[in-house]
């Protein structure tokens, strides 16, 4: 077990909290084996009637995985790479089917691996500190733990804005498109807690009375334009239509999308179409790790990752756009992934 999770029994409740704070909470594969050890112990427990999911302390609640070390494992043509997005997807799986409720609070930086953990939860509570993104694209990957699931299902074409921009999603939006289920002021949260930990067959009840009216929530004012421009499956054809508009915020997102790894969009895009023909979680999960290993292959991950989060120039020299085909193949019997 690591300290980086705080995996402990209150009350009705288990208790798992992110404690990797300099690092918002990004998961590495030591938290993420403690979580899935922690949740197993756990389920067929009779004492424990309700899984919280917060962080200890800090701005995020997480913000992704630890891609910096995965993109040096990478480099050393080390299998810990694999692995890595091998157990976080079994992590994520679990949660998916886990018999017992889920609350996690989105109080921070959730982006990732943090709305890989965060989705999979019945109750999501988007606070005024939330802020909810799929930024993957920017350093050559995709939206990947359970992203093609989570996106496809909002409305209209939400799912292809999000996952080509990487657009952050304030917890007032959250709430507005469903990806949250309450919104909380922060400074309530303890309480809560603490009360559903106590009564958790009212974990429903309690949220509801904790919550206030939604605030504004911005992106509602844009979705007619976002169906509009985002309506082509083809990175060309969506390009095109933002730059047939005269508005400045469809500009805005044409210069945002062409900043990106031109293969990742174009894998995310078509990943969206797939994702819906995906019969169980378990499918969405196998596909999404075949993209996963090849694309971490591709010069595009290591590329965003230095660009992004070491030398942090902000100017990746991105390879030509790939055909998608190779990347949707599936793995090998002995190399595909496979849930607990």
């Amino acid at each position: 077990m690591t300290d980086e999770i705080r995996a402990y029994k209150e009350g009705a409740a288990g208790r798992l909290r992110l404690n990797r704070p300099k690092a918002l909470h990004s998961l590495n594969t030591d938290m993420v084996r403690a979580m899935t050890a922690a949740l197993l112990e756990w389920r067929d427990d009779p004492e424990m009637r309700i899984v919280l999911i917060d962080h200890a302390e800090g701005r995020g609640f997480c913000a992704g995985g630890d891609v910096v070390g995965i993109a040096k494992t990478v480099e050393g043509q080390d299998a810990a790479a694999r692995s890595f997005f091998f157990d976080e997807y079994r992590l994520n799986h679990l949660m998916y089917t886990y018999p017992k409720a889920g609350v996690a609070f989105m109080d921070g930086v959730t982006m990732g691996g943090g709305v890989g953990i965060a989705c999979p939860c019945r109750y999501r509570v988007a606070t005024e500190n939330t802020m909810f993104a799929m930024p993957e694209t920017t350093i050559g990957i995709f939206p990947d733990v359970g992203g093609g699931r989570y996106l496809s299902r909002l409305r209209g074409r939400l799912a292809q804005y999000l996952a080509l921009t990487g657009a952050r999603l304030n917890g007032a939006e959250c709430q507005a498109l469903r990806l949250a289920t309450h919104y909380i002021p922060s400074d309530r949260l303890e309480g809560v807690k603490a009360r559903i930990a106590k009564d958790p067959f009212r974990v429903q009840a309690i949220l509801d009375e904790a919550s206030i009216e939604l605030p504004v929530a911005p992106i509602m004012w844009r979705l007619e334009l976002i169906d509009r421009c985002f309506a082509p499956d083809t990175l060309e054809e969506i390009l095109a239509c933002l730059d047939a508009e005269k508005d400045q915020w469809a500009r805005d997102q044409a210069a945002t999308i062409r900043s990106k790894s031109p293969t990742a969009c174009a894998v995310s895009l078509r990943m969206l179409v797939e994702s819906p023909k995906q019969p169980h979680f378990v499918d969405e999960m196998r596909m999404e790790y075949g993209l996963m290993v090849r694309l971490i292959r591709h010069p595009d991950f290591r590329e965003g990752v230095r660009a992004l989060l070491v030398d942090k120039d902000g100017a990746p020299h991105w390879a030509p756009a790939a055909d998608t085909d190779a990347f949707f193949e599936p793995l090998p019997d002995d190399e595909a992934w496979s849930p607990i």
